[in-house]
């Protein structure tokens, strides 16, 4: 990504003659730290995107009165902000530099982790008062498009994969690390009564009867937040790319290539994001009428991490074999998992929960491969400026993903849901094998 001589900003945070694909004009050390600063803060928005998912399965346990259809909403309320806001988030890069972006946008992730902890304490609160926190959740869905643009302007086109691959993938540990470390920290006051009282949490089915802080979901996190964007303003540089706008970024759409990829990345990062944000509430609304139902807390992080480990894995596997070829792979592998939970999701004891769950598993792996083969592909379809876009784009329609899937398990019987899954990923399979990866395809990558 050459800088743009025309549009060089001034200051010391914007680097000068820079171009990654040019070893002379390329400093590894500036582009890793780059890769390790903005992936710290991007975690940091996954975690505060899919808090709503943590706390969601138990807030009528602490003293809410919502309704199914109520939860899946509030749960797939973040998909809608999280993929609104990444519309936004997609153009800012050449607008405002990686320096500024990252530590205006973490600041930000202020906002739902203060409010989900005053909003826990007051089962009062009203659904539209928690509606408004599970969209400003969003906000650490939507800074993923501005990061992962952002951050392969430092790389060359030959560790993109890699590069990418890391950051979306360990960014995408702070789902399961948010829905892991919640159950353990709501347990105890962290700073006594400083901050606030404990919730009454009862559970008449199990015998459970005892007090927890479910103010420290949120809060346990601002240390961290604080960290990040002390980080992000000191460390990072910004790269000057030629854009002169909104409007010079818009071309995109001209790309058929544009609308395949994002057909692609909706099957892998939607169902990734999609069922994540459900996995607990869907955990519950199928088995906990059973006796020794699973706790759908302590499961529902497995599928985030096999998901970011996969992606992180294949990073380096697609710049090896080709990002095309894998999202052939990754396509038929979401395809025949998804028929197979589909034909699972009937039970009839708590004891088909394992054949379910590990159904999941095989979904969740398969979209962390996709996931990465798809951000491999982008910068080597596109040229440089285009990439930034369309990654920012894709990544913004793909996280709607939480979004359709509270909408339709709201109304929709999982069997078909899974189904539906199975057939449109067995598809995409074809358009990318046809596209991108068979033996004189139009696009090789």
């Amino acid at each position: 990504m050459a800088a743009d001589q025309s549009l060089t900003k001034t200051g010391s945070e914007w680097l000068k003659d820079w171009d990654p694909n040019v070893e002379s004009k390329w400093d590894s050390k500036i582009a890793w730290r780059t890769l390790w600063v903005t992936t710290y803060a991007l975690t940091l928005g996954f975690i505060s995107w899919y808090l709503v998912s943590a706390l969601a399965p138990k807030l009528n346990n602490i003293g809410f009165h919502l309704s199914k259809p109520e939860l899946y909403w509030l749960a797939a309320m973040p998909g809608l902000a999280g993929g609104g806001l990444r519309l936004v988030w997609m153009f800012m890069p050449p607008l405002l530099g990686t320096r500024r972006l990252v530590t205006y946008s973490t600041a930000l992730l202020v906002l739902p982790l203060v409010g989900w902890s005053f909003a826990v304490r007051t089962p009062s609160t009203p659904y539209v008062g928690l509606l408004a926190l599970a969209f400003l959740s969003g906000i650490g869905g939507g800074v993923f498009s501005g990061f992962m643009p952002s951050t392969s302007y430092f790389f060359p086109k030959s560790k993109q994969g890699m590069a990418l691959g890391v950051q979306a993938g360990i960014g995408n540990f702070g789902v399961s690390l948010v829905q892991f470390v919640t159950p353990l920290v709501v347990g105890g006051a962290m700073l006594g009564s400083t901050l606030g009282a404990p919730q009454h949490f009862v559970n008449k089915a199990k015998g459970i009867d005892k007090s927890t802080w479910y103010q420290n979901a949120g809060l346990i996190w601002l240390p961290f937040v604080i960290l990040a964007v002390i980080l992000a303003w000191t460390m990072l540089k910004s790269v000057p790319v030629k854009s002169r706008g909104v409007k010079d970024q818009l071309d995109i759409f001209r790309n058929k290539h544009t609308w395949l990829m994002t057909s692609l990345y909706m099957l892998t990062f939607g169902t990734f994001s999609g069922l994540a944000a459900q996995f607990g509430l869907l955990t519950n609304s199928l088995f906990s009428g059973f006796a020794n139902a699973p706790d759908p807390v302590k499961y529902a992080f497995f599928g985030p991490l096999v998901g970011s480990a996969a992606r992180i894995l294949s990073g380096p596997i697609s710049d090896r074999v080709g990002g095309g070829k894998l999202t052939v792979v990754s396509g038929v592998g979401i395809g025949l998992s998804a028929i197979f939970t589909g034909m699972h999701v009937s039970p009839h004891s708590s004891a088909d929960f394992n054949v379910f769950f590990w159904g999941m598993l095989a979904i969740f792996f398969f979209t962390g491969v996709g996931n990465a083969s798809t951000f491999k592909q982008m910068p080597m379809i596109f040229e440089p400026r285009q990439a930034g876009g369309v990654i920012g784009w894709v990544g913004a329609i793909a996280a709607f993903g939480p979004f359709f899937f509270g909408v339709l398990l709201s109304f929709m019987a999982p069997t078909i849901l899974f189904w539906g899954i199975g057939i449109f990923a067995l598809n995409a399979a074809a358009i990318a094998w046809y596209h991108y990866a068979r033996r004189g395809a139009e696009k090789p990558c």
